[in-house]
């Protein structure tokens, strides 16, 4: 698998000067929480647009989640144009789903990693190898090793974890799509990844909507890879929140 770690890093570089920086949904909302699990979610800056369109890579990763009941696909593009996810297939141990950009947008000219949501189909088995094949704006194809021992699945709308590589760990959280959690800072140590969010911004107006929010984290320190990991998720609408990261680093 393609680990395109300078572009990772120069992405969290620009997630500093974060478009989204929290969530407080508006008192006296009636919107009715809707769920929708190809949704995607960026946390980077916003450049200035450029006509000449958005830079792309056809680089895709890819990690478990929601206990073996989706995947996270990382993608590398625009920051300010949001890939679309395609209602995904599923035949013979091939997963596939079409990844986007929105038509008639125009696209910052930065490169930065988004991660989506795609809840996989009937059929899918999340202990045994899954191959992956991205067709549309990023057409690529990446595969999953089968997750080993008793899964833990969390509750509906309850946060997971997986790893998408060595030091890449994706983050599926519940809520507004305007108001992803912005991250700050992934520390590991052992057995577990310190991770810590921004707190959110005082009165910003957020959709009530329920939808699916990837975040791409990337991970210092030193993993125990003999080890179930374990990401404990602080600040921003996390309490200090346990849950196993799948797959292995």
């Amino acid at each position: 698998m393609t680990r395109p770690r300078l572009l990772l890093g120069l992405a969290f570089l620009a997630a500093g000067a974060a478009l989204l920086a929290g969530c407080a949904t508006p008192s006296g909302s009636s919107g009715t929480a809707t769920a929708s699990p190809t949704s995607s979610s960026s946390q980077s800056a916003s450049p200035e647009p450029s006509s000449g369109g958005a830079v792309v890579t056809d680089d895709v990763e890819a990690a478990w989640l929601d206990g073996g009941r989706g995947v996270g696909l990382v993608t590398y593009g625009s920051s300010s144009c949001l890939p679309v996810v395609g209602e995904p297939t599923y035949a013979d141990g091939v997963l596939t789903v079409d990844i986007s950009d929105p038509e008639g947008e125009a696209c910052t000219r930065d490169l930065v990693p988004r991660g989506s949501y795609v809840g996989v189909p009937e059929g899918v088995d999340p202990t045994r190898e899954l191959e992956i094949v991205v067709t549309g704006t990023y057409a690529d194809d990446t595969d999953l090793d089968g997750l080993e021992g008793e899964i833990a699945v969390p509750e509906e709308f309850a946060p997971s974890a997986g790893w998408a590589d060595d030091d890449m760990m994706l983050i599926l959280s519940w809520g507004s799509s305007t108001c992803a959690p912005v991250l700050e800072s992934a520390e590991a140590a052992g057995a577990e990844v310190q991770v810590r969010f921004a707190e959110p911004v005082a009165d910003q107006v957020c959709t009530a909507d329920m939808a699916p929010r990837v975040t791409v984290v990337a991970v210092t320190g030193a993993v125990d890879d003999d080890a179930a990991v374990t990401a404990v998720l602080s600040g921003g609408e996390f309490a200090d929140i346990r849950v196993p990261v799948l797959g292995r680093p």
